[in-house]
């Protein structure tokens, strides 16, 4: 098949640290291009493409109206010109870009890994519903996603599996716990170092500082006064080595979010390395644990406290499986595929 994928050009894809979407996007990539497809990348510069790349609009943290607009027009411009050329164009980044070519016999799929606003959902598909499909990456964005109509799949998000360290053994009864993400109060670095206290354990906490004035006097006010330097500590934002050394060496991965998380990559990302998850169960995160065997949900800081003293009964090689078996970027592949295979036979 002939597959364009597009990014939101804010960060390169692959990314050098935060990027989620763009991680996914880079990986599938690389796997549909060695199955023989052919393959092509817009994205922002920086990026890298085991076949055809196309660079459009800027990085950067954030950007205005007037260049966002000036994006989206740019790539729907492209794609009103070029869109013959592909037998699938897969959108990872606004919907928007679509808007061109949503009645062309054209196969569309548009992911989502963040929530959905129905009534754009409900516009798009009365538009476009004939060629397009939409896929998310949890049942749980995917129920909100069908509220506005259209065709739904669920894909999860994946990860190169040969990229982490399988580490089978280690003490989980004195590691030091993880925590990977965004320093923001709705993904709960607080709460995590609240548990390592709680059981006197280490936490490391790898994370870039948001820009947001009200994230950063979080980061200040609630963070980083708990940092001492040898129990608790920030190691900075890291890249894809030093994540895997982080989590092949944890005990666990705390994940005490406290928002509608999509599906975090980081979850994949920590099976594949063998290191169970303890996550609050909000969001898509329940349907990727196997609670009490490759991790465990709950819903409060009392409850955390007490199964991270359980840690050591989970199995480290139950999280590799899973990594192996549902998230492996293989596994994702093969379901796009499939999506794709559905899109295109209505596009005919």
């Amino acid at each position: 098949m002939k597959i364009l994928l597009l990014s939101d050009p804010l960060i390169p894809v692959p990314p050098i640290h935060y990027g989620g979407i763009e991680r996914v996007m880079y990986d599938l990539a690389v796997e549909l291009h060695r199955r023989g497809h052919e393959v092509a990348i817009w994205a922002g510069p920086n990026s890298r493409s085991p076949a055809v790349l196309r660079i459009f609009g800027r990085n950067a943290a954030r950007i205005g109206r007037f260049e966002s607009a000036w994006n989206t027009a740019r790539v729907g411009f492209m794609l009103a010109l070029e869109a013959r050329r592909w037998d699938v164009v897969h959108n990872f980044g606004r919907l928007a870009y679509l808007a061109p070519i949503l009645r062309r016999r054209v196969a569309k799929i548009q992911t989502y890994m963040r929530r959905v606003h129905a009534p754009n959902i409900r516009a798009t598909a009365r538009l476009g519903a004939r060629h397009l499909v939409f896929t998310a990456v949890s049942d749980h964005i995917r129920r909100g996603g069908e509220k506005g109509g259209g065709r739904w799949r669920t894909v999860y998000n994946g990860v190169e599996i040969a990229r982490y360290t399988f580490r089978a053994e280690g003490d989980a009864a004195r590691a030091p716990f993880a925590f990977l993400g965004r320093l923001e109060r709705c993904k709960g670095a607080h709460t995590a170092i609240a548990v390592a206290q709680a059981l006197g354990r280490e936490l490391r906490i790898a994370g870039n500082i948001s820009h947001l004035p009200e994230e950063r006097e979080y980061y200040e006010k609630e963070i980083r006064p708990l940092l001492d330097g040898r129990k608790i500590r920030h190691i900075g934002a890291v890249n894809d080595e030093e994540k895997n050394r982080l989590l092949g060496s944890s005990a666990a991965l705390l994940c005490p979010i406290e928002w509608e998380e999509p599906f975090p990559v980081v979850l994949p990302e920590s099976f594949a390395c063998g290191t169970p998850i303890l996550a609050f169960a909000r969001g898509g995160m329940p349907e990727g644990i196997r609670h009490g065997l490759d991790g465990f949900s709950c819903k409060t800081l009392d409850e955390m406290i007490a199964l991270a003293r359980r840690v050591p009964d989970l199995d480290r090689r139950a999280c590799r499986e899973a990594a192996e078996q549902r998230f492996s970027i293989g596994a994702i592949a093969d379901a796009y595929l499939a999506v794709y295979a559905e899109a295109a036979a209505s596009a005919r």
